[in-house]
C-alpha cells in the first residue's frame, strides 16, 4: 500500500484539499486544511515534510504539517505572495511577491524573512536548478525570465544573490510558470496570453518558441523518463505535450475546464490537473466539472502521437483549485510520523 498524498491549492476556499492515494485509481478526500486568504501556487515540501503555501491577499506564507495535516504557523514575507522555490538542503524558502515586486528569502531554521531581492513587474512563478546555483523567475508584468545567481546561500549569504540576465519572452506573453528539464538543459515557460511556451538554452540563454494552439499556459510537467514536457492550456482546457528534444507538439490531451496545476506520479504515470474554471465559463472534454483533479492515465493512450483515448477519473476538491503538488509519505520514518501524529493530537 501507498502513502501519497496529492495536495490542491484551493484559491477560492482558502484552503489545501489533500487527497489519499493509496493504489493506482485509488483516491479519497481526508482532509481540507485552512490556510490564509486566497492561497495560490503549489505547496513547497522539504523532504521532511514541512509543506509551504502563499497567502496572496495576506502577504503571508503557511506553513502546513504533511503528516499532521495542520497549520503549524504564519511567516509574513512581501505583497502579493504567489510563487516559491526550495533550494536544496531545505535551508531557504523563495517566494516571489507579486504586489511589492520582490523577492522574499525566508530562513526556514528560523521562520522569518531574512532579505527582500528587487525584481520587475510582478514576479510569479519560479524554478531552481538542481545544484541550487540558479533560480528562474517568470516575471509576468514585464515579460521576461530574471535568471538569478543564488549560490552565495550555500555560503548563509542572501544578500549576495545576485540578477545574472533578463532573459526576453515578449512583454504581451506574460509568462506565468516554468520548469527546468530532469537532464538541466532546457528551461520550459508557460505563458498566459501568447499560444507558444518558451523554451530557454540553459547554457546561453537563447530561447525558441513551441506552438500550442491557444493562448493560457499554466504549469509545466515532465513525464519521468524527461522525454516529455506536458503543460496545461486553460483556454482548451488540454494538456499539450512537447517532445523535448525535437521542440514539437505530439499531441493534445483533453482534460476538465479551466486547467492550471499539474504534477505527475511517476510511479504509475498518473497526471493530476486541477480544474480552475468556475461553474459556466468554459468547457472541458471529458465534461468534468470545476473544482475537481482530473486524473489521466498517460499509459493509456500513446503520448507521441494522436491516436487512441485515455483513461480519465476525477475527485472533487475545493473551490479555485489552481495548484496541485506530491508528497510521499513514506518518505518518512515511521517513528518520525508516529511523533508528529501524537505531538497534533496533544495541541489539539
Amino acid at each position: 500500500m501507498r502513502n501519497i498524498q496529492l495536495f490542491s491549492t484551493d484559491t477560492d476556499d482558502g484552503v489545501v484539499s489533500v487527497v489519499a492515494k493509496t493504489g493506482p485509481g485509488e483516491h479519497r478526500t481526508v482532509k481540507q486544511i485552512s490556510v490564509g486568504n486566497a492561497p495560490r501556487g503549489g505547496v513547497k515540501f522539504t523532504k521532511d515534510g514541512r509543506g509551504f503555501v502563499c497567502n496572496t491577499s495576506q502577504n503571508t506564507i503557511s506553513e502546513i504539517d504533511a503528516v499532521a495535516l495542520e497549520e503549524v504557523r504564519r511567516i509574513e514575507v512581501g505583497h502579493g505572495p504567489r510563487g516559491q522555490g526550495l533550494l536544496p538542503g531545505d535551508k531557504y524558502l523563495l517566494v516571489s511577491n507579486s504586489g511589492s515586486n520582490t523577492i522574499s528569502v525566508v530562513d526556514l531554521e528560523l521562520n522569518v524573512q531574512v532579505h527582500e531581492i528587487a525584481t520587475g513587474r510582478d514576479p510569479r512563478h519560479m524554478g531552481i536548478n538542481a545544484a541550487g546555483t540558479v533560480a528562474y523567475v517568470c516575471v509576468w508584468g514585464d515579460g521576461y525570465v530574471s535568471k538569478l545567481d543564488i549560490s552565495s546561500l550555500a555560503d548563509g549569504s542572501p544578500e549576495g544573490i545576485t540578477e545574472l540576465a533578463q532573459i526576453p519572452v515578449d512583454r504581451e506573453a506574460h509568462p506565468y510558470s516554468l520548469a527546468i528539464d530532469p537532464s538541466g538543459r532546457k528551461v520550459f515557460v508557460a505563458n498566459t496570453q501568447a499560444p507558444y511556451v518558451t523554451v530557454i538554452d540553459v547554457e546561453s540563454d537563447e530561447t525558441h518558441r513551441v506552438d500550442v494552439g491557444s493562448n493560457g499556459g499554466r504549469a509545466v510537467a515532465f513525464t519521468d523518463d524527461g522525454r516529455l514536457a506536458l503543460v496545461t492550456v486553460e483556454n482548451t482546457s488540454s494538456v499539450a505535450v512537447i517532445d523535448v528534444a525535437t521542440l514539437t507538439v505530439t499531441r493534445q490531451i483533453p482534460v476538465g475546464s479551466g486547467p492550471r496545476g499539474l504534477v505527475v506520479d511517476p510511479q504509475d504515470e498518473t497526471a493530476y490537473i486541477t480544474n480552475f474554471a468556475r461553474a459556466g465559463m468554459m468547457s472541458g472534454h471529458p465534461g468534468f466539472g470545476p473544482n475537481t483533479l482530473t486524473m489521466v492515465d498517460l499509459g493509456s493512450a500513446p503520448l507521441d502521437r494522436d491516436e487512441g483515448e485515455f483513461t480519465y477519473k476525477e475527485i472533487f476538491v475545493g473551490y479555485g483549485p489552481c495548484s496541485v503538488t506530491m508528497f510521499d509519505l513514506d518518505t518518512l520514518p515511521v517513528e518520525e510520523r508516529a511523533r508528529r501524529l501524537d505531538r497534533a493530537g496533544s495541541d489539539a
